[in-house]
């Protein structure tokens, strides 16, 4: 099997992992992290920015898993690379934003 699918599927995995978070709280109405605020990904952009922002990335998403190769969801290489995508920027994105959402719980002295 080519590798190339198999990355273009893994960043589509991280590319859906990001919009999530953006678009669902642009439809909420809530301000939420962008790369947009200033500062750069630590202050808070608009719900418009944000929906804006989770369209993006689902439309990079769209590109890299439907439109390189054949994905297949039933294939199991194919749903690993995307799930590992997903998988790895969702516990960055997590340690990341839990700073600021109060998800990180401090450690214990």
């Amino acid at each position: 099997m080519p590798w190339l699918p198999l990355l273009s599927y893994f960043f589509g995995g991280a590319f859906l992992a990001n919009a999530v978070p953006h678009f669902v709280s642009g439809v909420m109405g809530h301000a939420f992290q962008s790369p947009f605020a200033v500062p750069r990904g630590e202050g808070l952009s608009s719900s418009t920015v944000n929906l804006v922002w989770g369209a993006a990335n689902l439309a990079v998403c769209y590109l890299l898993v439907c439109q390189v190769g054949d994905f297949d969801l039933r294939n199991a290489a194919h749903a690993s690379a995307l799930g590992s995508g997903m998988l790895l920027l969702g516990l960055a994105m997590a340690r990341h934003f839990g700073r600021f959402n109060g998800g990180n719980i401090p450690e214990q002295s």
